[in-house]
Parts: structure tokens; C-alpha cells; sequence
């Protein structure tokens, strides 16, 4: 099945919530408030209730308690705001997608420590709205979820299959795409912002590595990811290919601080969206 047609069956099965939609376009009118995106989070208790969760948790470590949607706006800015949102989205998108093939628990949690990983890597290489690589890190094997749904047999066979090669090699070479890349463009057809799905849908493209540090730092906690969450099979992989290497000023020290969070701060992260 081409990738075209898993990308047209997620969007068919989940489209964004209308916040999503809305917070987008306040965030995008320069005519907008505050008090304007404040009132439209304030409209959905539960959202704000997690928001301002997410907002006092480890993802940023503020000294006092952000206690409103407009204070958590001021405090962290409405694209940190927006991240936050399209995380609590993703455990909702999840879920619709849910396959007696995956352990959706086990999914998540992996997706938020690659989140975890993600962030403190860009924390670490100076990059701005770090958070940013926490929704990146949590929703690019999206699709995994969408090819297990769609081809449950031939996803079955791809778990099957021995570890020989790299997950995103293996997927390439079975599937005709990464889950990544494939993930990249559902988050592009849903409107989501270039600088979310653009690393996403480039990831495991050697030449992008090389030449994008956005790209090369995501590439760089897949591989950390990967090597952590996966040790029987790939422990031993390398993080620092040379097209890595070209873009990103991480060192071991760094990838080790980045581990240690993730392992430490991931279940809390993970059941505070949830």
C-alpha cells in the first residue's frame, strides 16, 4: 500500500479538535490577546486542567506555580501553549488508532521518553521553544500506530522480521517508507506548523541530517531512543554518524544528562497527559 493511501486513512479516521484549529489561528492573528487564547483554552476544563499541569511539570521547571491559562501564556508563550495542546491531542489521536498488535501503553510510554529525550537534546544544543521537540518526539511514530491498523498482516510480518537492520532501515525496505516520514506528512495534511512535522517527515534522510541541525538533533534521539528502549537488539548502535555529527554540538555528557531525564521524568510526563 502506498504511503498516500495510510496518510488519506488517518485523516479520514481523526482530524485535529476545533481548539487545535482555533489556538492556531489566534496564535497566528497578530490581532489576538492573551485574554482571547485564555478564553478559549478556559472553555474546555479538562484541556486547562492538563495544560496547567504539563505547564508546573518537568517539561519546564518554572520556580513558582503558573495557576491560569493566561499566566501559563505570559510565563511560557502561546507556541509552548500550542505545543502542550497538540500533546494532549496526541494521546486522544492514539487511541483511535489503538491495534490489538501494539501495546498502546507500552506505545506511549516510549513515545514520551523519546519526547523527553528530544527536548533536553535541543535543550542542550541552545535550540529555542524546546519543547517543540517533545511533540515531535511523541507523535513521529504516529503512523506506526495507523500502518498497524490499516495492514495489520504486513505489519505482522515487519514484527516478525529479524533485528538485523536499524528499525527505520527495516521499515524502509518492507514498507516503501519510514513511520516517520510517513507520520511527517499526516501532521502536514492536519495544518500542523512546518516546524513541527518539516524534522519529522525529514528524520531519516542522511542528506537533511547533514545539513539541518533540526533535523540532525531529532535523528540524534531517535538513535539514543532507540538504543535505550531497544537494548537487546540495538544498544551498541551509533548515535554520531558522520551526517549527525555535521550538524549537532551535542556531546556524550549531554546524551547522558538527556538519558538520565528521560528515564526519570518520562511515567510522570506520560500519565499527566493521559
Amino acid at each position: 500500500m502506498s504511503i498516500q493511501k495510510y496518510v488519506k486513512f488517518a485523516t479520514k479516521s481523526f482530524a485535529l479538535p476545533n481548539v487545535c484549529v482555533r489556538l492556531r489561528e489566534l496564535l497566528d492573528n497578530p490581532r489576538s490577546t492573551a485574554e482571547d487564547i485564555g478564553n478559549l483554552i478556559s472553555i474546555d476544563t479538562s484541556l486547562t486542567a492538563k495544560v496547567l499541569r504539563l505547564a508546573n511539570s518537568s517539561l519546564f521547571r518554572f520556580p513558582s506555580q503558573i495557576e491560569s491559562v493566561p499566566k501559563a501564556i505570559n510565563v511560557i508563550g502561546g507556541e509552548a501553549l500550542y505545543n502542550l495542546v497538540v500533546s494532549e491531542t496526541a494521546s486522544t489521536a492514539f487511541t483511535c488508532f489503538d491495534s490489538e498488535l501494539i501495546d498502546l501503553k507500552k506505545h506511549w510510554h516510549g513515545s514520551v521518553y523519546s519526547g523527553m529525550l528530544a527536548k533536553h537534546i535541543a535543550l542542550s544544543a541552545g535550540v529555542k521553544v524546546a519543547e517543540r521537540f517533545f511533540v515531535m518526539g511523541i507523535l513521529q511514530n504516529l503512523s506506526e500506530l495507523v500502518v498497524a491498523k490499516r495492514s495489520p498482516e504486513l505489519y505482522q510480518e515487519y514484527m516478525n522480521s529479524d533485528k538485523s537492520q536499524l528499525p527505520f532501515e527495516h521499515q524502509k525496505q518492507l514498507f516503501g517508507f519510514t513511520f516517520a516520514h510517513c507520520s511527517g506528512i499526516i501532521l502536514e495534511n492536519w495544518n500542523l506548523p512546518i516546524g513541527l512535522f518539516y524534522p519529522i517527515t525529514n528524520v531519516n534522510d542522511v542528506s537533511r541530517q547533514a545539513s539541518d541541525r533540526e533535523v540532525g538533533l531529532l535523528a540524534l534521539a531517535n538513535r539514543i531512543a532507540v538504543s535505550q528502549l531497544e537494548q537487546e537488539n540495538y544498544a551498541n548502535i551509533e548515535l554520531f554518524t558522520p551526517e549527525i555529527a555535521n550538524t549537532v554540538t551535542v556531546d556524550m555528557e549531554m546524551v547522558g544528562n538527556a538519558t538520565d531525564y528521560a528515564e526519570r521524568e518520562t511515567v510522570k510526563v506520560a500519565a499527566l497527559i493521559k
